[in-house]
């Protein structure tokens, strides 16, 4: 199921971003006819300047989290947000900035 892809991801993504004794929280709640999953975390959080960027190809807010350092290839948030959009949803992310966590949320219309 795509959206089970979808949570799959970013919640690797924050339990790598997230330090030791942090926290890595799952939700879901119906919004009319939509159903939001986030995925919130504790983590390094993300600087504002890099919020519009976060889902481009290969973009990487920590330049230090390099696949030769560790990191991923820095497409997976790309990969999930063309997964949300096949299927009529929005993903989107929210952070008060370093240090600070982060919440990624997505929406998926319901089925009738």
């Amino acid at each position: 199921d795509r959206a089970i892809q979808i949570l799959t991801n970013l919640t690797a993504n924050a339990l790598q971003y997230t330090p030791e004794g942090g926290r890595v929280t799952i939700s879901a709640k119906q919004n009319k006819d939509e159903i939001h999953l986030a995925v919130q975390d504790t983590g390094i959080g993300i600087p504002p300047e890099h919020l519009a960027h976060i889902f481009d190809r290969f973009y990487r807010a920590d330049k230090s989290r390099s696949r030769q350092n560790g990191g991923g290839s820095g497409i997976g948030l790309t990969i999930a947000r063309a997964l949300v959009e096949a299927h009529s949803g929005r993903i989107w992310v929210e952070s008060a900035g370093e240090g600070m966590g982060s919440r990624f949320t997505f929406s998926l219309p319901i089925a009738k």
